[in-house]
């Protein structure tokens, strides 16, 4: 195959020449016939070459150009899109930061291959049909056990996997709200929950976000002059922030969502990183209007996408209905096989346990890292891998984003994350990602650029 690539590539073989013949290939190159006709056919599959019955393996036409990698665009607005598009573009070399997720050697690996091999014995419907319109059957009772254990005692009949957590919210937001409808948001709030309300051409509110949860005279406000139809959160390791719901916040927000007939959306995608359970607005109203949403792409793989929305029974039919209409189904059957297979490893607990263990060391280093920066944790989290913090006077963060994004390093810069664009100076660091040797000096060197940036003001246009 290399062979051929090589001179279709140097044009000594030319668009629609004949190539030589199976038996030809293999004299010439001490191959056996088989050897040669697997590599025409994969060469016919990648599209170089095309058998013509009869007549034999003919050249395609010329060896597409290798494209370069798309360089990360500097000079893009910063915006809930930014971090997102840096984090999943950048190569190997990039630091990440401001990304939002573990890094790939602390995942289950190991489980989670154990789960694929298991695959190899499925029968074939698992590894070739849609699956059930709902999701696993299996792997929507083991959420409800694990859902019984904090005190919220539903059927699977009540849970809905989707592809992703992002996807679950999509579905929420497609059952319940209209373009111009009205969302509240935390501010700060994970900056995809903005870019996701803006696909759907709704107004945006943002709520100021304390340390036990929503600032509650701003909530009230919002609630009365701006009528929104829900609300989304989060209530455990609030991101970015990391801070977690009091039980006196959470019960005025249920008492007021009542009182003005909002629904709460609470994802609940890092409850697995609480060392105890915070309150949970999902638990105490028993999802009478509340939806949680939550995935496995934090603490499992972000590349087997496995969501869920655990609604009361008549919104999850509606939204079985619109899931099949805009994805004909959930979750990949193999992917919610894996999710199951390891949820019900006993190796999963001991993988969560230790995660956290790692993540508290993680955040002692990084906060002295940050302080001999003069940069300042806003809170000390009891979980998660964020740290919302402060920069020196004077550093806009996306001056220092943009800086650091010419060395290979992803910053989240606050505003990102802001409704009423408020995080000028603020950044949410990811602990995980902040062990690379080189980082200290580059998070200096962007804070100085930042600090003698005369553009400071048109950062984020």
């Amino acid at each position: 195959m290399e062979s051929i690539r090589r001179r279709i590539a140097g044009r000594s073989l030319a668009h629609e020449e004949k190539l030589p013949s199976i038996r030809a290939t293999a004299k010439t190159m001490g191959l056996s016939p088989s050897t040669v006709a697997e590599a025409y056919e994969r060469l016919g599959a990648e599209g170089l070459i095309r058998s013509r019955p009869g007549s034999g393996f003919y050249v395609v036409g010329s060896l597409p150009l290798a494209l370069r990698e798309v360089a990360p665009r500097i000079d893009r607005a910063v915006d809930p899109f930014w971090v997102s598009r840096q984090s999943l573009d950048g190569g190997a070399e990039t630091i990440r930061p401001g990304c939002g997720w573990l890094p790939t050697e602390w995942m289950p690996d190991a489980a989670i291959r154990r789960a694929v091999r298991s695959l190899a014995k499925a029968e074939g419907a698992l590894l070739a049909d849609y699956g059930p319109s709902r999701g696993s059957l299996r792997l929507r009772n083991l959420l409800a056990r694990q859902f019984a254990d904090e005190g919220l005692r539903i059927g699977a009949d009540e849970i809905l996997l989707a592809s992703s957590g992002t996807q679950a919210i999509d579905l929420i937001c497609r059952l319940l709200l209209q373009p111009g409808d009205t969302v509240l948001l935390d501010d700060p709030c994970y900056f995809n929950f903005r870019a996701l309300m803006r696909a759907h051409r709704v107004d945006i509110v943002g709520v100021p976000r304390t340390k036990d949860g929503p600032n509650l005279a701003a909530f009230e406000t919002a609630l009365k002059v701006h009528r929104p139809r829900i609300y989304v959160t989060n209530s455990a390791i609030h991101n970015p922030t990391g801070s977690l719901l009091s039980p006196q916040v959470a019960h005025r927000v249920l008492k007021l969502a009542a009182h003005h007939d909002l629904t709460i959306v609470e994802d609940d995608i890092f409850s697995d990183f609480e060392p105890e359970p915070s309150p949970r607005l999902a638990v105490l109203d028993g999802l009478e209007r509340t939806v949680r949403i939550g995935s496995v792409s934090k603490t499992l793989s972000a590349s087997v996408r496995c969501g869920y929305i655990a609604a009361k029974a008549g919104w999850i039919e509606e939204l079985v209905d619109l899931q099949v209409a805009t994805n004909f189904g959930g979750p990949s059957p193999m992917a919610a096989e894996i999710v199951a297979h390891v949820l019900s490893d006993g190796s999963y607990r001991r993988h969560v346990a230790a995660l956290r263990t790692r993540l508290a060391k993680r955040r002692r280093e990084a906060t002295t890292l940050l302080a001999s920066l003069n940069i300042e944790p806003w809170i000390e989290p009891v979980g998660g891998f964020y740290l919302w913090s402060r920069l020196p006077d004077g550093i806009n963060a996306a001056d220092m984003a943009r800086a650091a994004l010419a060395d290979n390093v992803v910053l989240a810069p606050g505003n990102v994350f802001s409704a009423g664009q408020t995080a000028t100076e603020w950044m949410r660091f990811n602990v995980a990602q902040m062990a690379d040797p080189r980082l200290p000096d580059l998070l200096r060197k962007a804070l100085t650029s930042a600090t003698t940036n005369d553009n400071g003001s048109n950062a984020e246009r």
